[in-house]
Order: structure tokens, then C-alpha cells, then sequence
């Protein structure tokens, strides 16, 4: 294992939890980060996919025809090649149960009111694990609610969170933070609210930029 003497990085994700890539890319990062034995003040910042997405969602298949004119036989080859992909970074996709793309909207308004609890890392997987492994609709208050009664958030004072202008507010200045990268895929890192990685990218990927930014800041 190689160690790093660093001053704590912050590293920011902009993410979508229907984004298939997102959760390989956290998990690679994830990786480095502890194969590099580093201090990480780890964040989430969110991104839509589909800001206009309707309340009920959307098949999957039906979103690939309309965007991209993708056969059923090409969707389908598509997906066991990202299962594939998504196994080897400890990530499990099942395509049985992920029907729907939905509006994350709320789902990124639970994931702004964890962090005053510093529970964004543990909501975030329980997301991951409720839209990828259990089909759930993510943007549905209900399932919200009562994924973070599991989190042990009081569900009075969540459902007022989630539909508070304050609370929607606070999450745009959040986007806000990000415009100035263009970033125009995700996932993508903020690294100590400067430098930007984009890419889901391979866990040797991570550890070689990442060394290499702690060692250039280290040596200014």
C-alpha cells in the first residue's frame, strides 16, 4: 500500500442516482482513496440527468428508443455489458428490477438534508441499493420517507425538508457551485474545490491523478 502524508483532501461528486456510472465511479474513487491511505472530506453535489423528467418516470427502454433510437437487441447488449463493468467495481445492477428512470430532484433533496447528519456516504448507498438492486422509485416521497426512517431521520422533519423553498434553494446554490466547470457528463470530482476529474475511470486512474495532485500541492 502506498501512504500519502496530505493534508485532509475535499472531494466533491456531482452525481445523478439514476446515473449507471456514478456508483462505478464512486467505488473506483473509493478504492484509490484507501489503497492511498488518504484523509478525505467526502461530499456529494447534485446533478439531473432529466431536470423535465415526469413525475411517474420513464421505461428504460422507452428512454433509449426516444433519445436514441436504440433497438431493444442494442439496449440489451448494452446492459450485460454494463453489469459487466459494474461487477468488477463491486456493483450490482439488476436490470429485472431497474425498469424506470425517474426524477431525482427529491431523492438529491434527502441527500442535502444527510448532510447536516453526516449520513450522505451511508444515504448514498442506500439509494444506490434501492434504485439498482430494488427497482424502487427514488423520486417518490414515500419510499424517501421511509429511507431515511432507516437512516433514523425523524419523518415529520424530513417530508418538511424535502418540501421546504429553503431547502430547494440551498440545493440550487449547490448546483451553482459546479457551473463554472462546464461539466457536461458525469460522475465527475472537485478536488479541494479546484481541480476536476471526470469519468467513472479505473481504480489505477484515480490513485495515479490523485498522487499526483497531493504531491504537486505538497511540493507548493
Amino acid at each position: 500500500m502506498t501512504t500519502l502524508s496530505s493534508n485532509k483532501l475535499k472531494i466533491e461528486m456531482v452525481h445523478d442516482i439514476v446515473c449507471s456510472w456514478c456508483p462505478i465511479g464512486y467505488n473506483n474513487i473509493k478504492t484509490a482513496i484507501n489503497n492511498l491511505n488518504i484523509d478525505v472530506d467526502f461530499h456529494f453535489l447534485p446533478f439531473q440527468l432529466n431536470p423535465n423528467m415526469a413525475e411517474e418516470g420513464e421505461t428504460i427502454a422507452s428512454y433509449f428508443n426516444r433519445q436514441m433510437g436504440w433497438s431493444e437487441d442494442k439496449l440489451l447488449a448494452y446492459q450485460q455489458s454494463l453489469v459487466t463493468t459494474a461487477a468488477k467495481a463491486g456493483v450490482s445492477v439488476d436490470f429485472s428490477k431497474r425498469t424506470h428512470y425517474y426524477n431525482t430532484r427529491n431523492a438529491h433533496l434527502l441527500m442535502h438534508w444527510a448532510e447536516q447528519f453526516n449520513k450522505q456516504t451511508e444515504l448514498n448507498g442506500r439509494l444506490i441499493k434501492a434504485y439498482f438492486n430494488e427497482g424502487l422509485d427514488i423520486g417518490n416521497l414515500t419510499v424517501l420517507l421511509t429511507i431515511g426512517e432507516e437512516l433514523g431521520f425523524d419523518r415529520q422533519k424530513t417530508y418538511t425538508a424535502l418540501t421546504s423553498a429553503q431547502s430547494s434553494q440551498k440545493l440550487d446554490r449547490k448546483v451553482s457551485r459546479y457551473k463554472t466547470f462546464e461539466i457536461k457528463s458525469i460522475p465527475a470530482f472537485i478536488i479541494n474545490g479546484n481541480t476536476l476529474i471526470s469519468g467513472s475511470n479505473s481504480v489505477e486512474y484515480f490513485q495515479d491523478i490523485l498522487s499526483k495532485y497531493i504531491e504537486q500541492s505538497t511540493a507548493a
